[in-house]
């Protein structure tokens, strides 16, 4: 009698998946985008660059773009000036054994690291100096360090 029981079941479970499937036919049916006329079909792209479903007003005033403007990949690099690189500054700390100090920038305050390979002249605390300035992998290095005239 046990087997009589598990078919039962199993044909129970089969006729409960056959409902469900047959639910969800109608249900894609009901929900069925086919036969939809071309206007609902249609998509339009608003002036911010959105797909909505409502046309573009042809009353609204048109934004026009220059495409020169129009800037492709990295940003364009500035010539710097020669000039513009050579700082002035005051030795604030510095210690000959070993080999590096900083510098303190007249104008922008910061403290700049200095180290003895980017000394042109030799130098010690609270001397005037004009350097220039790179970018290191811990902030700002000066180099070419020589004391002010």
């Amino acid at each position: 009698m046990a087997e009589t029981t598990g078919k039962k079941d199993k044909e129970k479970k089969r006729r409960m998946k056959r409902q469900e499937k047959e639910q969800k036919m109608e249900e894609r049916k009901a929900n069925s985008t086919k036969g939809k006329s071309l206007d609902d079909m249609m998509a339009y792209v608003d002036e911010y660059g959105r797909i909505t479903s409502t046309p573009p007003d042809p009353m609204k005033k048109k934004i026009v773009i220059n495409v020169d403007d129009i800037q492709l990949g990295a940003a364009k690099i500035e010539e710097i000036n020669p000039a513009d690189l050579i700082r002035n500054g005051v030795i604030s700390f510095f210690n000959d054994s070993k080999g590096y100090g900083f510098i303190r920038d007249l104008d922008t305050k910061e403290s700049v690291f200095v180290h003895m390979n980017g000394l042109l002249d030799s130098v010690k605390e609270n001397d005037k100096v004009t350097f220039e300035v790179e970018r290191g992998p811990k902030g700002l290095n000066a180099i070419k360090v020589k004391l002010a005239k």
